[in-house]
């Protein structure tokens, strides 16, 4: 694919609205990312030619549906290098931390066993482990953090003790952008004989990602953070784990038998799969990914790396203060201005970002702040939508200090 980036742009209808009667600056990708047009085609084309309810009809159009939904099983283990078997549809990346934490996790814990989780966690990867540690006895404990916001090893292995069953981390960071050292504090986790669980909501899509070499035992992730659609999401287990979690929903094609008083199920992935699946979603999902491989991870990353660094140089020649930059992820404040009234004053330019806490209060509280202001930039942002966003603060900054 051409890696003219202004060129694809034009790949992205919604990049061509206005709002508030100026050109849309979309720099909330964090959130979730906007959808190119074979995306959107995608969707319309399967319920134009292929809509059907998977496996449960004998005629063409069901085994068609069915293969196109299979199809995009083995097109996501390719994404992320694993096996079709091992991949498990979900509704995003909180649901499949949530099958991770309760249909495997809390049957395997006891009292005393410890779950190694950072201060930098997205709510949905810290939750699920404070209900399971409640409903176990086993311990939370929390891995230091650096100046950058990256697990320290040093510190992190004497924090790591013989008790540790489960390491849970996001492999980047939703509020600072930061890349944690996931395949070495997996070996340091493994050593003691814990299972790694890496929630890669803000990776996958925007880096490259082998789960074995990561050293992930479940690796969670979303569909609309990479171009795909809300509603759907990937679980990835390694096959005999998934073969000893249990399913939290039943119904539907995950039986396999049933009499009036047992029932038994199909094996994974299968047997978690309850009721009528989301298939449209499923295949916008392969279609995404088609997507990201013709452009390419290793190009998407550098680009929106270098999206977000000029994003944060200018942020701070604005005046604001930059706590923290990664990926295409800027985080900051303007001294004197709330974060919701920031974001206010820039989306009547037409500017969207994120303001508050971001689902994360731990690491608002790391970062010694109630709110911050969250610009992230997608392989598809550009130059002039960081200009733009420079300018806007800094006419935020005059219009709320009275000097505009």
């Amino acid at each position: 694919m051409d890696k003219n980036w202004n060129k694809l742009r034009q790949d992205f209808p919604i990049l061509a609205e206005k709002m508030n009667g100026e050109s849309l600056v979309y720099l909330d990708n964090a959130a979730t990312s906007q959808k190119p047009k074979s995306v959107i085609e995608a969707i319309t084309a399967f319920y134009q030619k292929e809509n059907a309810n998977i496996y449960r009809g004998t005629y063409a159009l069901s085994a068609k549906a069915t293969e196109a939904y299979e199809g995009v099983r083995q097109k996501a283990a390719d994404f992320i290098g694993g096996e079709a078997s091992e991949i498990v549809f979900t509704k995003g990346t909180t649901s499949a931390i949530n099958l991770a934490a309760f249909g495997y996790f809390l049957w395997h814990l006891k009292a005393g066993d410890e779950i190694a989780l950072t201060a930098a966690e997205h709510h949905s990867n810290l939750v699920p482990w404070q209900q399971v540690a409640a409903l176990t006895g086993a311990k939370l404990v929390f891995l230091p953090l650096d100046k950058k916001g990256q697990v320290d090893l040093k510190e992190a292995e004497k924090v790591m003790s013989d008790r540790l069953r489960l390491l849970a981390l996001a492999q980047v960071n939703n509020v600072l952008g930061t890349e944690q050292p996931v395949k070495e504090l997996a070996a340091l986790a493994k050593k003691r004989g814990a299972l790694v669980l890496v929630d890669g909501a803000q990776a996958a899509g925007h880096l490259p990602v082998a789960v074995t070499k990561l050293g992930a035992d479940f690796y969670a992730f979303s569909a609309h953070k990479m171009l795909g659609q809300t509603g759907t999401g990937v679980l990835y287990g390694r096959k005999e784990l998934l073969d000893q979690t249990q399913p939290l929903e039943f119904g539907g094609e995950m039986i396999r038998e049933v009499s009036k008083t047992t029932a038994t199920f199909k094996p994974a992935p299968q047997k978690f799969e309850a009721g009528s699946q989301n298939v449209s979603g499923v295949v916008a999902l392969g279609a995404a990914i088609d997507y990201l491989n013709a452009i390419g991870l290793d190009a998407i990353k550098d680009r929106e790396k270098e999206l977000g660094q000029a994003m944060a140089e200018g942020l701070k020649k604005a005046g604001a203060r930059v706590y923290g930059q990664g990926g295409g992820i800027a985080s900051f404040n303007l001294p004197g201005v709330h974060p919701h009234d920031l974001a206010t004053a820039l989306d009547a330019q037409g500017i969207a970002i994120r303001a508050g806490q971001h689902c994360a209060q731990p690491m608002m509280d790391w970062l010694g702040v109630k709110a911050v202001a969250r610009a992230s930039a997608a392989f598809y942002n550009n130059e002039a939508d960081v200009e733009a966003l420079i300018k806007g603060v800094q006419a935020a900054k005059e219009f709320f200090n009275g000097t505009r």
